[in-house]
């Protein structure tokens, strides 16, 4: 029965995988669609000005097409992570990436601002299955293999998202130069084809639709997406006219937790969830980590120009240390998973990082900048990974997909909230005073994840999740 159940999951026209280790043949579909989402996120900074330049819009409604894709992906990322648990990683990923192709083209031909919009908004559902699937895969080789998946495939999945975010505005600028903003869009159409023929060639099958006897939750999925969309539209322009928002995102919330404790198959079952106090600690670090991320990446870039007068392609230079030195910690500290470990140098290291910023003023030589850029590195290529790890180990292997698209979502809060706090502290501009109140909310972000870190004594006992069939 074994060898008839890996014959029908791997057809004879596929070439078969190896029976005692991880499938390597997955790696290039896992990390090449795990990085259209940051691509995209990044690449369209160098574009919002030739963008409003040509449609005759202001900077407000270009920030919709930033704005349009997180909250796309906030949604869609634990919608369709629970889509894939339940009808296995291949459909979804050929499903999302042939919807990045589609947006790409509605880009590149889009007349106007509002259809501009609307591609990011499909690019943010259409990049939101990729990842989850690779989670899922390999937490499902492990269960194949009876042996836990290597390391550096985790590491993989982190480093390459940290890369292209890294050349994601160079690589923007390149085509614009060549061939305009709309080249910034049309790119998808080459790498949504490359995902495609990599994803149908080495991707397993999963299970037919309707025979895993589970229903989808649609109307779980929709009060979580009212709730996500109110709250973060909130976050993204906070202020007492909009009362109501928050309001709606408490009714969504409320409706969403009765419906879930009470459907056969939720779409998030909160029993299992709230009983699992790791994995919440998880998401709760993962908000407070990319807090601080996404306040240096907005607030500091935007001090550098406004506030310490650098024109915008120096102030870029003087970041680029900052994701060196985030990819080099991550390559350095993948293959060991020490999670209790990261965190807390993470969190260390992020508070030093935030104590120097109260030393930035107008006059601060070029070297400080930029070595305070490679502190702040270090704890984005520590704290991203250790989270990335700990729910591996955490989530419940039924749920993997969703429990990774989750932590995406919080991922996207956490720039929420840093966007939030930027607006706060900067309501005429990006000066110092403001740079000094944004440090000290985000060290104030540092010590909570600290705290949180100290207090979860699983994170002592992490070790690898045991797979059916391992000794």
């Amino acid at each position: 029965m074994a060898t008839l159940r890996k014959e029908q999951r791997f057809p004879a026209t596929r070439r078969r995988p190896p029976a005692d280790g991880f499938d390597r043949r997955l790696i290039a579909p896992m990390v090449l669609g795990s990085v259209l989402n940051p691509v995209n996120s990044s690449m369209i900074a160098v574009a919002l000005v030739p963008i409003g330049a040509a449609l005759g819009a202001p900077p407000a409604q270009t920030a919709w097409l930033v704005s349009g894709l997180y909250l796309a992906t906030a949604v869609g990322q634990p919608v369709i992570g629970r889509l894939v648990d339940m009808y296995g990683p291949r459909r979804l990923y050929l499903i999302g990436t042939a919807l990045v192709g589609a947006a790409g083209l509605l880009g590149a031909l889009a007349p106007s601002l509002g259809a501009l919009v609307a591609a990011r908004v499909l690019l943010g559902f259409g990049t939101s299955a990729a990842y989850p699937a690779a989670m899922h895969l390999t937490r499902s080789e492990a269960e194949r293999t009876g042996h836990d998946s290597p390391a550096g495939v985790l590491t993989a999945l982190a480093i390459g998202s940290q890369t292209v975010a890294v050349v994601g505005p160079t690589l923007g600028g390149v085509l614009i130069g060549l061939g305009g903003w709309r080249t910034v869009f049309l790119v998808n159409v080459p790498l949504s084809l490359a995902c495609l023929v990599l994803g149908a060639r080495r991707l397993p099958p999963g299970p037919a639709a309707r025979r895993t006897g589970k229903s989808v939750d649609l109307p779980g999925m929709a009060l979580f997406a009212a709730l996500l969309v109110a709250l973060m539209l909130f976050l993204m322009e906070p202020g007492a006219g909009l009362w109501y928002l928050p309001a709606l995102a408490a009714f969504a919330g409320a409706a969403f937790a009765v419906r879930e404790l009470r459907v056969p198959e939720p779409f998030i079952d909160l029993r299992v969830l709230g009983g699992n106090i790791p994995l919440l600690a998880t998401f709760v670090r993962q908000l407070l980590a990319y807090t601080t991320a996404y306040g240096v990446l907005y607030g500091y870039t935007q001090w550098l120009e406004e506030g310490r007068g650098l024109h915008a392609a120096t102030a870029g230079l003087v970041l680029l240390p900052l994701s060196l030195s985030a990819l080099v910690v991550s390559g350095v500290t993948g293959r060991r998973e020490a999670v209790r470990g990261k965190l807390v140098a993470g969190a260390l290291v992020q508070a030093a990082g935030c104590t120097g910023l109260l030393l930035a003023d107008a006059r601060s030589a070029l070297w400080l900048l930029v070595a305070l850029g490679v502190v702040m590195g270090v704890p984005q290529g520590l704290n991203g990974l250790a989270n990335q790890t700990a729910l591996y180990r955490q989530a419940d292997p039924a749920r993997m997909g969703s429990a990774a698209g989750l932590l995406r979502t919080f991922m996207y809060l956490g720039a929420m909230a840093a966007s939030a706090a930027d607006a706060a502290y900067f309501p005429h501009g990006a000066h110092t005073g403001g740079l000094h109140h944004l440090a000290l909310f985000m060290l104030a972000c540092s010590a909570l994840l600290l705290v949180t870190t100290f207090l979860d004594r699983s994170l002592r006992t992490t070790t690898p999740t045991p797979v059916p069939g391992k000794a």
